[in-house]
């Protein structure tokens, strides 16, 4: 396309995690195992010196623990064979998974009960903490990108700072255009993901429609971007688009992308209003 200026940047990378995916699961559940075998010695431990009637509480620790820290998964895990290493090692007859006393059953039972019950409720804590630190990492970044974009002092310093915003709140390659009369005159891309020709069609339709135009979605089923249009008063144009994995796509985008989308559009209208030939200086 005619004067169309692109610029492209990367997005800063978080920190990479020391195992892929599948090895971290593995690794999740390989140390929820490892602390129900330590609880484990140490009960044992404890049972051979004294008596303690509580003493299946030490295989809550782990459950605790792989629930706050490891996940559900690891939780129930750690549950599971707690209950069954209390039977194997401390219930009569021992080294079996045999039950002699009715009393044993219950206990057994009981703390495979409490373990669900702790597992549950700890992850369930955990997660509820996990939102709240997002929230307010989404709140502190589109601060941030409220003071930086309205000190910006021309548009292209905008566009960038808004391409910069949406990267860091969804993680993702970002593509902001501005439009002039149906034609793109400045592009800025964030991210490894370079718009085709199917995106820039994608843009326009949603430019358009005044519409969310939809990766994936028919008759955009080429384009990896999902897009939203950018309506100023002054006429200005512009579309945002985010390239979500898939797989991956956050359930609702478009409350933050909306915050986005209208300051974005409350900027431009200032700029053309800065940049207007007919602008008159104000005493």
């Amino acid at each position: 396309m005619p004067d169309l200026e692109t610029k492209q940047q990367d997005i800063a990378p978080e920190a990479e995690p020391l195992f892929g995916p599948t090895a971290s699961e593995a690794m999740r559940y390989a140390a929820s195992i490892a602390m129900t075998a330590a609880a484990t010695v140490v009960a044992i431990g404890v049972d051979s010196k004294v008596t303690i009637p509580n003493l299946s509480l030490v295989f809550v620790v782990p459950v605790i623990i792989a629930g706050l820290s490891l996940g559900l998964g690891p939780s129930l895990c750690s549950a599971i064979l707690g209950a069954l290493a209390f039977n194997f090692f401390l219930t009569e007859p021992r080294y079996s998974l045999a039950v002699d006393d009715p009393a044993n059953i219950w206990a057994i039972g009981l703390l495979f009960v409490v373990g669900l019950i702790v597992s549950g409720v700890a992850f369930t804590s955990q997660r509820r903490a996990a939102e709240a630190a997002l929230l307010r990492r989404q709140a502190t970044l589109l601060q941030g990108y409220s003071r930086d974009v309205v000190a910006a002092d021309n548009t292209n310093a905008i566009v960038s700072i808004t391409s910069q915003a949406l990267a860091a709140l969804f993680q993702v390659p970002v593509v902001v255009m501005l439009v002039t009369e149906d034609r793109v005159v400045s592009l800025e891309q964030v991210g490894d993901v370079e718009p085709q020709e199917a995106e820039l069609e994608a843009a326009r339709s949603s430019l358009t429609t005044g519409t969310v135009v939809r990766s994936g979605v028919y008759p955009n089923l080429a384009s990896r971007f999902d897009f939203w249009p950018v309506e100023t008063a002054e006429g200005q144009k512009a579309v945002v688009g985010l390239a979500f994995d898939p797989d991956e796509r956050p359930s609702a985008p478009d409350a933050l992308v909306s915050i986005v989308v209208r300051i974005l559009a409350l900027v431009l209208d200032r700029q053309h209003a800065r940049v207007r030939p007919d602008a008159r200086p104000t005493s």
